[in-house]
């Protein structure tokens, strides 16, 4: 697929006539969950069908959105202490304009694909001159548009973002933003000093001890083809119906049924251990890291706070249990992990970041994205936030995806574009176990 750049370009922030400007100089320190996340850019791509908006209702509602949601529109920045963070100077966000000279259908397939990484600007970030927000515009011959949105991690995780999509889209229709979101103050998530009061151990969880004589772990950029060339990204697709049999299946004798998320994420958890021939070890173990939102569990943090406010659950089976015992016990042991994670868990990790124990021990976070993951799996929900809710004046999209990361046992979960209560689970894997995959993942044995 040949993309046409045909510009490129910088977009301030805008803020109403006759408001006062705010202060550039302005520095938001890093909160102890933005120190603790994966520091990568994240890009997600938008199809929309003609009739599409045009390129300046866009920009001007990118400008709008930017001057309510300036984190997002100045730059990663040390302060005047040294402490990470984002220095709020309105540098803007690239727009890049970009047009192809075919029909969306038949360049850009409606799963993740090497081809789609030319939708988005580049995932480097290695650039410390890059905004932190770049969008791309995609033009086809056929009338459709993709929009690929890419963001820095460290500054804001998926809620955040899903919400400023939203707004952006309000701007570009010439609706009210709102007022700009709470974003993260000293003193915002204060740790229990009066004695430390860390409850829970955060060693080997969200921190661990790296050996002074090992490599660091190989984090892969999206140029990488060391293992790229093995790894697919499959789309299986869960039909409302589907879904609706799973959870019955699953919950039978229980007293609430299980979420959407725990019975598909528990059902997918199987399928690929069966699929990755993990069954000749039933000893092995399998974790899956499973993002928790803090918001409804930690007692500070603001409504609509923007930033990053996740900490993670890991569910742990053997392989010889989730093969051997029913969808039940795969659903059970992820509830059980993720209802662990509680806002008594988020104050103590707050305790535990804030206690000087970090820094004095040499500890990094675990969080770090590795090529393969096998025979473990991570997964990034989506079920809940309003991607889908993204309208730039023509309507939502047709559809809508992660980019391509091709991270062995990374998952995606989005919910359909159908808008019938599908999901779609975006399960990157080895090309070998592909089949093995197909032919397991429909079946609720």
């Amino acid at each position: 697929m040949e993309v046409k750049v045909l510009s490129s370009k910088l977009v301030k922030p805008s803020y109403p006539a006759g408001a006062p400007r705010p202060d550039t100089t302005e520095h938001v320190p890093s909160s102890v969950f933005d120190k603790a996340t994966y520091h990568m850019q994240m890009a997600i791509i938008y199809a929309f069908s003609p009739p599409v908006p045009s390129p300046d209702a866009i920009e001007r509602g990118l400008a709008a959105v930017l001057g309510a949601y300036r984190l997002f529109a100045g730059q990663v920045r040390p302060g005047p202490d040294g402490a990470p963070g984002v220095l709020l100077n309105d540098h803007g966000a690239r727009l890049v304009e970009a047009s192809v000279d075919a029909r969306l259908a038949d360049i850009a397939p409606t799963k993740p694909s090497p081809a789609v990484l030319r939708l988005h600007p580049d995932l480097d970030g290695s650039d410390i001159e890059e905004p932190v927000v770049q969008v791309q515009l995609t033009r086809f011959a056929c009338g459709s548009l993709a929009v690929g949105f890419t963001a820095n991690h460290a500054v804001a995780d998926g809620h955040a973002t899903s919400d400023f999509l939203v707004a952006w889209g309000r701007a570009a229709r010439g609706l009210p933003v709102g007022p700009s979101p709470p974003v993260h103050r000293p003193g915002l998530f204060p740790p229990r000093h009066d004695p430390p009061r860390a409850g829970f151990e955060h060693r080997g969880v969200e921190y661990y001890k790296p050996a002074p004589s090992s490599a660091h772990v190989h984090v892969h950029g999206h140029g990488d083809t060391t293992t790229q060339h093995s790894i697919v990204i499959h789309k299986a697709h869960f039909t409302k119906d589907f879904v609706a049999g799973l959870r019955a299946r699953a919950s039978e004798g229980r007293g609430r049924p299980f979420s959407r998320f725990e019975t598909i994420l528990a059902h997918v958890w199987r399928t690929m251990t069966r699929a990755r021939g993990l069954g000749s070890n039933p000893l092995q173990t399998s974790t899956i890291r499973i993002s928790v939102d803090g918001r409804p569990r930690l007692a500070a943090a603001p409504a609509d706070y923007f930033g990053n406010l996740v900490l993670w659950a890991f569910p742990r089976a053997t392989v010889g249990s989730l093969l051997g015992r029913p969808l039940k016990h795969a659903a059970q042991v992820i509830h059980d992990a993720v209802a662990r994670v509680d806002g008594a868990y988020f104050q103590s990790f707050v305790d535990f970041a804030g206690s000087g124990a970090v820094e004095k021990e040499g500890l990094e976070t675990t969080a770090l994205l590795k090529d393969v993951l096998c025979p473990d799996l991570e997964v990034d929900s989506w079920l809940t936030f309003p991607f889908y809710e993204l309208d730039l004046g023509a309507g939502n999209p047709s559809y809508f995806m992660p980019s391509y990361f091709p991270t062995e046992g990374m998952l995606f979960l989005v919910p359909s574009y159908l808008g019938d209560g599908s999901v779609d689970a975006f399960v990157p894997m080895f090309e070998q176990n592909l089949e093995a995959f197909k032919q397991c993942c429909y079946s609720m044995e």
